[in-house]
């Protein structure tokens, strides 16, 4: 059977991994699934006990969790290194560095702010600290972002890798949450705008809108969330 990538909408970090299983170009299949709804039903707990996205069904019918395991799982079967770089090699090591770091600290940087615009009830008073330590957190966390990286355009070198797809879902939330100009990073900013600009990327976006475009003919199609409960779920 072809894997099957769970992802998030809306703006879900998980939507740089559709583009990344694009890039790869093996056989795949999708689920959307309604972060807002969907996700937080309890049978979503058969597949991630946690109620997140991405969540990922192997080609054996295993269930994987967390962006670093499910890239991981791709690196390990990108023969042809279209996403990824030998092992052991100093840019694969650099590639895990950076996936790393954009995994934890600069995704978890935005965490103050997501956490003031869903709180239920409204609290004024916490909301807009919780928004004043993110947007600090969040510009830290670019600052530091912004000094590891070169000039080059994309993340490692001439095309996008592992690491540019983690890094798309999630840099986009400077915008959503208007924490600051892009360009305050042009580093950054100019490597966004190219991974934001490749077809992968805007296939993934273009989907996590609910549209339903053609891609590069490697997605198989969507799968419905309560099929892969039903057959997956734990």
């Amino acid at each position: 059977m072809e894997p099957i990538l769970l992802y998030g909408f809306p703006a879900g970090s998980s939507m740089g991994l559709v583009a990344a299983l694009e890039w790869l170009g093996k056989p795949y299949r999708l689920c959307r699934v309604d972060m807002l709804g969907e996700m937080r039903d309890p049978s979503y707990a058969r597949i991630n006990a946690r109620h997140e996205t991405p969540a990922f069904i192997t080609d054996e019918g295993r269930i994987l969790t967390e962006t670093m395991a499910i890239a991981a799982w791709l690196e390990a079967r990108d023969s042809e290194r279209r996403i990824s770089f030998e092992p052991l090699s100093p840019e694969a090591d650099r590639m895990h560095q950076l996936m790393a770091y954009v995994n934890t600290g600069f995704t978890g940087a935005f965490s103050p702010l997501w956490a003031a615009l869903e709180m239920e009830p409204p609290n004024p008073q916490m909301q807009t600290v919780l928004r004043k330590w993110g947007s600090e957190s969040v510009i830290e966390r670019h600052d530091k972002l912004e000094s590891m990286i070169g000039d080059g355009p994309f993340l490692l070198g001439e095309h996008p890798t592992l690491a540019d797809g983690i890094l798309v879902g999630v840099a986009r939330w400077l915008d959503f949450h208007n924490v600051a100009d892009p360009e305050r990073w042009p580093n950054l900013a100019a490597i966004r705008r190219r991974i934001e600009a490749d077809p992968a990327v805007i296939y993934a976006t273009a989907l996590e809108n609910g549209e339903m475009p053609g891609g590069s003919g490697a997605c198989q199609g969507h799968v419905t969330l309560a099929e892969v409960i039903e057959r997956f779920g734990a």
